[in-house]
């Protein structure tokens, strides 16, 4: 039986602890946002026609209520982190919010979505990054709305708030790096689809800022090669135990998002984007998502590489760092998000992690 969510969080805290101190209950930031894929999804995808959902068991074995539609057997990285800022609940999804509820932030996320529309199609609907924003602008419109009736004179919310935004893993997952029915391998070079992702996402998040965002999380994307998903499918036996031109392709989007940052820094008045090194928190983490050997906990598809419905996942949660083919398990993506809120290394976040971000002036 899952545990309480006080339980759960008190476990949590003293593995968190070695990191930084946690003031559980009073929030650092008055809102948080989330935008992404999978990793970060809590629900949005439940009652969309995709392939892209994780709203029945195995997934939730250990998450407080089961099944959500977390692609994981328990939290992903945002509810961590939003845990580490000090809310006791988190967001709500964007399909299930309501009322003034937005005003403690909002769940986009969107299982098998990316920074270009098509990305994620050939799995079904899903809710890409223009469409989350979208989303996002009618949520402002209704804070707008329930921050004039409070207090018409303070309006400045959303630009304290934290926003985390992670997408391109399914860029080359679900697009560029299909097998069939992708026309980006043919027309691009792995630095040249990376320049395409770089343009699109930098606009996109300049339209972020526009909607009032200031403090902005930009999570890098890590080893996909290393993936069960992906290294079943290699042809050949792989020395590194991973698809090594998929980890090439992928390094090429990372190396340009802290330039990026710079850019944003520099030309958006007031902006404040950092960049999470996903890639080598994990490596200095032996045994995370991205360096472990590709097992998964539960039974998985063939097909897209999902749990299989109702199937008994592995009793030892806390050693597998995917739980299926393509997600890390709770254990496995915890060390990321602690170190995303509080760096243990220079190289972890920049300029600045997530707890120094929160406490930035607006």
């Amino acid at each position: 039986m899952a545990c309480s969510y006080n339980q759960r969080f008190i476990l949590f805290l003293s593995y968190a602890f070695s990191f930084t101190r946690v003031v559980y209950g009073v929030p650092q930031v008055p809102c948080l946002f989330a935008f992404g894929d999978s990793l970060a999804d809590t629900g949005n995808n439940n009652d969309l026609n995709t392939m892209a959902k994780a709203n029945f068991p195995p997934y939730g074995v250990d998450f407080p209520g089961g099944p959500t539609g977390r692609f994981s057997n328990g939290r992903n990285y945002a509810d961590i982190i939003g845990e580490l800022l000090g809310f006791t609940e988190y967001p709500p999804t964007y399909v299930t919010s309501q009322g003034k509820n937005v005003l403690m932030g909002v769940n986009y996320a969107s299982g098998g979505s990316g920074i270009l529309p098509e990305t994620g199609t050939n799995l079904g609907e899903v809710f890409s990054f223009d469409a989350q924003l979208s989303n996002h602008n009618t949520t402002v419109t209704r804070i707008n709305n329930a921050l004039r009736e409070k207090d018409p004179d303070n309006l400045s919310l959303l630009n304290k708030c934290i926003y985390l935004v992670g997408f391109g893993s399914n860029d080359y997952i679900n697009n560029y790096l299909l097998p069939q029915g992708s026309e980006t391998s043919t027309l691009y070079t792995p630095d040249q689809f990376a320049d395409v992702l770089i343009k699109q996402y930098s606009a996109q998040l300049i339209k972020l800022y526009n909607y009032g965002a200031r403090k902005i999380v930009l999570f890098g994307l890590a080893m996909i090669g290393c993936s069960p998903a992906l290294v079943s499918m290699a042809p050949v036996k792989l020395e590194s135990g991973c698809v090594d031109i998929a980890n090439l392709a992928v390094k090429q989007f990372n190396d340009r998002l802290t330039p990026l940052v710079d850019t944003l820094n520099r030309d958006l008045q007031g902006a404040k984007f950092i960049f999470i090194n996903s890639t080598h928190i994990a490596s200095a983490n032996p045994g995370l998502n991205g360096t472990a050997p590709a097992v998964t906990c539960c039974q998985t598809s063939n097909i897209d590489g999902r749990c299989v419905e109702n199937q008994q996942p592995c009793n030892d949660r806390m050693t597998p760092a995917f739980f299926d083919a393509f997600h890390p398990t709770e254990k496995s993506v915890a060390p990321t998000a602690i170190r995303a809120y509080k760096s243990a290394s220079p190289l972890d976040a920049y300029p600045m992690d997530i707890l120094h971000l929160s406490q930035l002036p607006t």
